[in-house]
C-alpha cells in the first residue's frame, strides 16, 4: 500500500508544549488519532494568539479547514510532553497550509508530521475569502 509523504518546512515560526492526558488514550493504550487532532488544533489556536489573532477573526476573516494529513512517526503515551512546532506555507489567494512537528520533547523522538489546510472564510456570508493583508505580510516570504 501506497503511503502519504509529507515534507515538513525546514523553519517553524511558533512552538508549544502540551501533556497526553488519559483521555488522550485509546484502546490500543497509545495516543488516539482523534486526540492527536485535537491537539493539533490547540497549537494552531496557541499560534494564531501569539500572532494576535484568533480562528474566528484574522483581520475580518474566518478559517475553516478543508484537509489535514497526518503521518505517524511513533507511539505516544499517557504523561508524555509533546512540542507543537508550528509554521505557516503554501500561501494562496484564499487559504494556506499549516505544518505541525510532534515531538516527544523527554525522547527528542518524532511522534507525528502533519498538515492542516485552511482557507478563509466569511462566516457572515458562508463563502470562501481573500487571504487578509495583515497575514499575508505576517507571513508571506517566511515559508
Amino acid at each position: 500500500m501506497a503511503r502519504i509523504k509529507l515534507d515538513l518546512p525546514v523553519k517553524f515560526h511558533f512552538s508549544t508544549e502540551m501533556p497526553v492526558r488519559i483521555e488522550n488514550i485509546n484502546y490500543g493504550g497509545h495516543l488516539g488519532n482523534d486526540s492527536l487532532l485535537s491537539l493539533v488544533h490547540e497549537a494552531r489556536v496557541r499560534f494564531l494568539i501569539a500572532n494576535g489573532f484568533t480562528e474566528a477573526d484574522i483581520a475580518g476573516a474566518g478559517i475553516i479547514m478543508v484537509d489535514t494529513i497526518i503521518v505517524y512517526k511513533a507511539e505516544s503515551f499517557h504523561g508524555d510532553i509533546l512540542r507543537f512546532e508550528v509554521a505557516v506555507g503554501n500561501i494562496s489567494r484564499t487559504g494556506c497550509d499549516f505544518f505541525f512537528r510532534v515531538t516527544n520533547s523527554l525522547k527528542k523522538k518524532d511522534v507525528a508530521h502533519v498538515k492542516t489546510g485552511v482557507v478563509f472564510f466569511d462566516y457572515s456570508t458562508r463563502k470562501v475569502a481573500q487571504t487578509p493583508r495583515a497575514f499575508l505580510e505576517k507571513f508571506m516570504g517566511k515559508e
